[in-house]
């Protein structure tokens, strides 16, 4: 007698960067191992890998430090930039900056709690608003910068 089974339901589709570094089980994304890790007990289902709970602090963190880079870099040019002129656009992109640096730091819990909670509850990570906005106002404060440079140093 041949018995029938049904086909598996396809897997999501996961990168497979994740899935060298997580070792994701098909049915259980982001969370279990599919093979033993050896030294370490696989996480129950459901809970998080450590590994990834890990990377997402680092990630955190990295924007916490870049954060500190952008608000410094305003201190810097507010103090320190005193031959570029007019002073009030010096001032303005010190502001900028301090502006977007504080805006990186909520940005950063807010995507580090946001996949947290994804991976727990077995959900795609989202993406972010702090990419794309990043670039573009350091774009804008670079170029700023560079023309206020140049213009310094034209005859006249």
């Amino acid at each position: 007698m041949h018995v029938h089974h049904a086909a598996p339901e396809p897997a999501r589709r996961r990168s497979r960067r994740v899935e060298r570094a997580f070792a994701v089980e098909p049915s259980s994304p982001w969370t279990a191992p599919s093979r033993p890790v050896p030294g370490r007990e696989s996480p129950p289902v459901g809970r998080p890998d450590d590994e990834f709970t890990l990377a997402n602090e680092r990630t955190f963190l990295s924007w916490i430090r870049t954060a500190l880079a952008l608000l410094a870099g305003g201190v810097l040019l507010e103090q320190f930039a005193a031959r570029l002129q007019p002073r009030p656009v010096v001032v303005g992109l010190a502001v900028v900056l301090a502006l977007l640096s504080a805006t990186m730091c909520g940005l950063a819990y807010l995507r580090w709690r946001s996949h947290e909670v994804a991976v727990r509850e077995g959900r795609p990570l989202s993406g972010s608003l702090a990419l794309p906005l990043t670039a573009a106002v350091m774009v804008a404060v670079a170029a700023t910068i560079a023309a206020m440079i140049a213009l310094q140093w034209l005859p006249g």
